[in-house]
């Protein structure tokens, strides 16, 4: 029977094959320590010769010898002759399990497409699946002499009802000196094409399937007897055999401790025991009985193929498959997920470790921000851009300061497994009947994330540059006015939560957004007093609002605000620190004066006020 010993490297671990070397079974110690005590007899015994047997001339003759032997057994190529050969070996063998005959996608074909569920039917059914198990089995007794020794005779072979007594005769009166496993195949495409002309067989399209898959079984059976039939030159197995016994039988001579009195080079040590050279004739060796076990896998050898076992299984599950399971279709039910779109199977807590967020790329983690700042940079910059420090920059890649006060960071989505233990209720929040008519995503939070806000908000960006009022109206009345909003939803963290969110949006924006409350809805007061007022056709034509930077640098942060929709929880990380986010989030909430409530038009800040402003902020990072 094969040694499976899968499971017991299933993980890596420290000195974790310890356990497989003392394993007798399959073990190479069971296959060569026979050989191993032929020769450590043989060099003990020549070792006790020269040392206590023989003269001085003797010696000295006989560490001539030695010296001799040990420097020419060397030149016999076996590491070169004896890894080619194994590696040839190994090959076939897998080839040969790739071919094992295995009747599942015949049987599959035959059950489903074979119609009929009366004796006719069924009978149909078995006799071709019969067929298929009984050209396996003829296979396997001309291959395998396991299966030779359990069905020595076609006798047996009917007795174990492979075959019935009129299918022996017949086959026994086709005559013919070769073997005859393929007449199986042929009474299994005349019986197929029987059942089409009775209509067993709906359509011609399945009889050809089931043809085309009966002859790729008939393929395994012919590639095995090729094989069998066709073997490694035998040449070049008696090569490697007589490299490796001449390469040991001149290491019992040549690796003989000699006198160190005599001042031979290399023999300055008396050791008795040769334990290298018993190392090497145990790896090599070794190595020559992996070939001689893995040449023939239809053998008797301990992880030869269990052939015997693979026409058990295949003749019940075949039968099983074509016979009680045709059309015995369960009755179907609606499973646990029907109305879930967030299909997410459980894990145990043996298994929690294995719950691993999704993949997203490896240019997840990369802000856009910082790729966009350096062509703002240029664009706002034409000396920077055009000196050539900057191209020395550019070109050696050296990363300008960061402009931005928060970079987005683009994570890896949490795939949370709070949702499959039984933690409290209110670790895991579902969607109201609006949110899953809107088609929101069910969050799932872990109940040591709770404390971190979300970040969703929204963010309107206006032209920073001071404009007369009439300006500012006639561009919000415009559909193309530059104007990006970034609607996210609600926070379900409080009014804390929503203004830090919103803080954190405006920062990631720009440092020139407005931040007066009353904005846009004294725009929209003069925007409807400028349509109501015009009377002529020209002024009602929409006029352009920025200039070609301006529209480029709306593009991308546009793009940019587009993909931080996508941030998960975890890029809260990369706010500033909370002394900060508090002084910001103070200036913003700050209570209005009513000279600036009253004229909502006029820019909040100057240029100087701005540029003096990022200078602090610059240092202070």
């Amino acid at each position: 029977m094969t040694v499976t010993y899968s499971s017991k490297v299933a993980n890596a671990t420290f000195f974790g094959f310890h356990r497989l070397l003392v394993r007798w079974r399959g073990s190479i110690y069971k296959l060569l320590y026979r050989e191993f005590l032929v020769f450590a007899l043989l060099y003990s015994i020549l070792s006790v010769v020269y040392r206590w047997v023989l003269t001085d001339p003797q010696k000295r003759l006989f560490e001539k010898l030695s010296i001799y032997c040990d420097r020419y057994a060397e030149q016999i190529p076996v590491t070169f002759v004896l890894g080619f050969y194994v590696t040839l070996v190994v090959n076939r063998w897998w080839n040969q399990f790739q071919n094992l005959p295995w009747p599942d996608r015949l049987m599959f074909l035959i059950s489903s497409c074979v119609q009929g569920r009366d004796e006719q039917g069924r009978l149909l059914r078995r006799t071709l699946m019969r067929y298929v198990n009984l050209t396996s089995l003829l296979i396997f007794r001309s291959v395998s002499t396991a299966v030779c020794k359990r069905f020595p005779t076609i006798d047996h072979v009917v007795e174990a009802g492979f075959m019935t007594q009129e299918e022996r005769k017949i086959f026994e009166n086709l005559k013919s000196p070769h073997l005859k496993y393929w007449v199986p195949v042929v009474w299994f495409t005349n019986l197929a094409s029987k059942a089409r002309k009775e209509g067993r067989i709906k359509d011609s399209v399945d009889l050809q399937t089931i043809l085309n898959e009966m002859n790729r079984f008939r393929s395994w059976c012919s590639t095995l007897f090729g094989y069998d039939w066709v073997g490694i030159p035998l040449v070049y197995t008696q090569v490697v055999t007589l490299a490796v016994y001449t390469f040991f039988s001149a290491c019992i001579i040549g690796r003989q401790f000699l006198d160190p009195a005599q001042g031979y080079q290399g023999h300055d040590l008396d050791l008795y025991v040769p334990v290298f050279t018993l190392l090497q004739f145990f790896f090599y060796s070794g190595w020559l009985k992996v070939a001689e076990q893995l040449i023939n896998p239809f053998g008797e050898d301990d992880d030869d193929f269990e052939p015997n076992w693979c026409i058990d299984r295949n003749l019940q599950v075949s039968l099983m498959a074509v016979d009680e399971m045709h059309m015995n279709i369960p009755h179907m039910t609606k499973d646990i997920y029907w109305n879930d779109p967030d299909v997410r199977p459980p894990y145990t807590r043996a298994s929690a470790d294995y719950c691993i967020p999704s993949f997203l790329g490896s240019t997840t983690d990369m802000g856009l921000s910082e790729m966009l700042q350096d062509e703002e940079i240029d664009i706002q910059d034409p000396w920077r851009r055009g000196s050539v420090l900057g191209r020395m920059r550019r070109l050696l890649s050296v990363q300008e300061p960061p402009n931005l006060r928060i970079r987005p960071s683009f994570k890896r989505h949490s795939s949370d497994i709070a949702s499959f233990f039984p933690f409290p209720t209110e670790h895991r929040v579902h969607p109201g009947p609006e949110e899953s008519m809107a088609g929101h995503h069910r969050p799932y939070f872990h109940p040591h994330q709770q404390h971190v806000p979300d970040t969703l908000s929204t963010l309107r960006e206006v032209n920073s540059t001071p404009s007369s009022p009439e300006t500012r109206a006639r561009s919000l009345s415009h559909k193309s006015a530059p104007t990006v909003e970034v609607n996210e939803g609600k926070s379900s963290l409080g009014n804390h939560d929503n203004s830090v969110a919103q803080e954190s949006s405006v920062l990631n924006a720009s440092s020139e957004l407005d931040q007066t409350p009353n904005t846009e809805a004294h725009l929209e007061e003069l925007c409807g007093e400028e349509q109501s007022g015009a009377d002529s056709s020209a002024e009602r034509e929409p006029k352009k609002f920025c200039s070609r930077s301006l529209a480029e640098k709306m593009k991308k942060r546009q793009l940019s605000f587009h993909l931080s929709r996508q941030n998960s929880r975890s890029s809260m990380g990369s706010l500033p620190s909370p002394k900060t986010l508090l002084k910001r989030k103070a200036q913003i909430t700050a209570p209005q004066s009513p000279a600036r409530s009253s004229q909502p038009d006029m820019p909040q800040s100057t240029d100087a006020e701005e540029a003096s402003n990022q200078e602090k902020e610059q240092k202070n990072s």
